[in-house]
């Protein structure tokens, strides 16, 4: 998550040529920007994911309203962003959406940059051409493809119907920009991952948070810093499925799992009788039984012996420290 916009630069061969594009590139580019967050050490964050957070942000507005993605800069104190050109902008956090994992960011003055409008995700189909932007202007975009449109499940509570995989690999893929033909912004950067298109070869590719799941709920984190809709359960755990077995790997300590008793390596096998084979069984499981607070039934297996637990679900988004204006 955390690199420097050197170690994002593309070699050449990969970078976008502007001859190539039907919009203005260098106009593009200058949109993005590079972003750096500090979170305070006891934040409930800091552990898994540092104090010190690195990556991109684009600029979807005239009047500075950047686009990131939120967990550089969930629970952040202060918020810095950087042009290609080497001008400083501060900003502050206007909102994080758990469901989606876009964060807003707006800039306390004007940036004096050209922004990237939001584009129509859904038609970032297999085969479709775009430029993968990380901050830094021409030496931080790849000219790629997309390659997939596939569920993402993340081991943190995190689940996406269809994200965006794309190739090549960019190494600044924190807040990245996904540029479609038009010039228009269909994608965010989350995580680079190995991944199987389907044909059975594991290539390392970019997965990207489609920017049409912001739409429906811009104007809500705009009023509120959060989309207004019921928090979903949580449970605080992490969790990988093997062979059609879903075990744990760490529980958040102080999290509804932890006061439960649920251990690490512990497999979990059913959410209200409802057998579980992968991530993404379980989330859908685990959030139709209501909103955040209800009782979680789990069916577990531990050392051979299976039981039974109930754990009082909670809301993620009360452990987080809000964000302060500078």
């Amino acid at each position: 998550m955390s690199r420097s916009a050197r170690d994002g630069q593309v070699p050449a061969s990969l970078r976008p040529r502007a001859a190539d594009q039907s919009y203005d590139l260098a106009a593009a580019l200058q949109a993005v920007v590079s972003l750096r967050a500090r979170v305070p050490e006891d934040a409930f964050t800091a552990a898994a994911l540092g104090t010190e957070r690195i990556g991109s942000a684009v600029m979807i507005r005239a009047d500075g309203l950047f686009l990131t993605i939120g967990y550089l800069v969930t629970e952040a104190e202060e918020v810095w962003m950087t042009t290609a050109e080497g001008r400083v902008i501060a900003g502050h956090v206007v909102g994080y959406d758990q469901v989606t994992g876009l964060g807003l960011v707006q800039s306390l003055g004007a940036p004096g940059l050209p922004h990237l409008p939001l584009g129509d995700s859904a038609a970032a189909q297999p085969g479709a051409e775009v430029v993968f932007a990380g901050a830094g202007g021409t030496e931080g975009a790849m000219a790629g493809k997309v390659v997939s449109r596939q569920e993402f499940a993340g081991y943190w509570e995190y689940l996406l119907d269809e994200a965006i995989f794309t190739a090549p690999a960019h190494p600044l893929w924190s807040g990245g920009a996904v540029i479609a033909a038009d010039g228009r912004l269909v994608g965010l950067g989350s995580l680079q991952l190995g991944h199987d298109p389907g044909d059975g070869r594991v290539r390392t590719l970019n997965m990207s948070v489609p920017t049409d799941l912001l739409k429906p709920i811009l104007d809500d984190m705009l009023r509120l810093g959060r989309a207004d809709r019921p928090p979903r359960p949580w449970l605080g755990l992490s969790a990988t499925s093997d062979d059609g077995q879903l075990l744990i790997f760490e529980v958040a300590k102080g999290g509804p799992a932890f006061r439960a008793g649920l251990r690490r390596g512990d497999t979990i096998l059913a959410v209200g009788g409802r057998p579980v084979t992968d991530l993404a069984v379980f989330y859908r499981h685990l959030w139709a039984l209501g909103e955040a607070g209800v009782d979680v039934p789990l069916t577990l297996e531990r050392e051979g012996d299976r039981f039974d637990l109930h754990v009082a679900s909670g809301d993620r988004q009360r452990l987080l420290r809000s964000s302060r204006l500078h």
